[in-house]
């Protein structure tokens, strides 16, 4: 869905509720003027647009929607076969196979694992995306469109920390791709769709609005920035795309709290764009890194460590030859600003240092037993990003 026609269908919806609105005024006006008072508008109305314009994006957002499932590559365990009265009995010989797998003794077999996840297509040249728990441990993986056509894809690259993966197949012809939207500018309370594929359903549609954002100590990744929903999600969603009114992916839907109903998490669509143009372009994830260990902070350590309130990150330990201690930062400082930009917490700052550039030079303000005080640290690369490297 293009970004003109979504607000073309969402300005309609406004359009017809001011104008109704305006309908009414007039008809005030009328009756004080002693003209007969015309009919009010229909509620239904407003409802039937804002129908149209749920109906609209999941007609232009489902056929990027994929369904995922693994392939994984084993060495076959089949048995010889052992020549006997019934080796020549075709209904001996298809049992055999169906327990066995067709491949010889020794030789490589696939397995499949069908109806693993969900994931949405960002690229015409067959680029999609999901989540890094969906293609786990598989050597490759199926793509089934929503034309039913099945594709065999591969691992571009993943990343375990946001619990993101791109995965490549090569289509036949053009394909309909979903656009990433703005996550930063969203708000409690806008709608939000969620698209996939729960139990196998494929191409299932569900409704809700966002609950919160900027979500963090959920337990499910290492940078954790999450949307919360109540738009349904279930097993067989992870990977799947969560959609705005105007058909734009805010994010990418990831888990489920199991004890709950009506909350699930996506991954926005900011943090997405970043850790996808990496694994595109190199196959791996790059983070900047300054070298220290954080806790949270609490109003009680705030007082103690003489912050004014209890927003920044504390440092609880800072390692040795990295970026921060060359900087002169040290165990119990708070760090209140980073680059220009607010600390809230511990997990923002997280955040703002691994998707600093690495070899650029930032300012880092920090208050020092009551004294506040700013550094210069160069960004290095991330101890795990080079661990990664082939």
């Amino acid at each position: 869905m293009t970004p003109q026609t979504a607000r073309a269908v969402v300005a309609a919806a406004i359009l017809f509720a001011l104008g109704g609105a305006g309908f009414a005024a007039y008809g005030w006006l009328g009756t004080s003027a002693g003209r007969s008072k015309p009919a009010a508008p229909s509620p239904m109305g407003t409802a039937d647009a804002l129908q149209a314009a749920f109906v609209t994006v999941a007609e232009q957002v489902r056929p990027a929607v994929v369904h995922l499932g693994t392939v994984q590559v084993s060495r076959s365990r089949r048995p010889p076969v052992v020549p006997g009265p019934n080796a020549d009995d075709p209904f001996f010989k298809d049992f055999f196979d169906q327990f066995f797998g067709r491949s010889g003794p020794g030789q490589r077999e696939e397995f499949r694992t069908p109806g693993l996840g969900s994931g949405v297509i960002i690229d015409k040249r067959g680029y999609v995306l999901t989540n890094f728990h969906v293609v786990k441990g598989a050597d490759g993986v199926t793509v089934r469109l929503s034309s039913k056509q099945e594709f065999r894809g591969r691992i571009v690259g993943s990343d375990a920390k946001t619990d993101i993966a791109v995965i490549k197949f090569e289509p036949d012809g053009d394909v309909r791709v979903a656009t990433l939207g703005d996550s930063d500018t969203l708000r409690v309370g806008e709608w939000a769709i969620a698209i996939g594929n729960p139990f196998g359903l494929d191409q299932t549609v569900t409704v809700g609005v966002v609950s919160a954002v900027g979500r963090a100590d959920v337990g499910i990744a290492t940078y954790e920035n999450f949307i919360q929903t109540d738009a349904s999600i279930n097993p067989g969603n992870s990977g799947g795309p969560l959609v705005n009114l105007r058909g734009e992916v805010i994010g990418i839907n990831t888990a489920i709290v199991a004890t709950g109903q009506g909350i699930g998490f996506a991954i926005p669509a900011n943090m997405v764009k970043r850790v996808t143009a990496q694994l595109i372009d190199r196959g791996k994830v790059t983070r900047g890194w300054i070298g220290v260990s954080l806790q949270p902070m609490s109003k009680e350590l705030a007082q103690a460590l003489g912050v004014p309130d209890a927003k920044g990150a504390v440092v609880a330990r800072v390692h040795p030859g990295s970026p921060a201690e060359s900087a002169g930062l040290a165990a119990n400082d708070v760090v209140t600003r980073f680059d220009g930009v607010g600390v809230d917490d511990y997990h923002h700052l997280q955040r703002l240092s691994s998707d600093a550039e690495v070899g650029r030079t930032v300012k880092v303000d920090y208050v020092r037993r009551g004294e506040r005080k700013t550094a210069s640290v160069k960004i290095a690369e991330s101890p795990d990003s080079a661990a990664a490297r082939p």
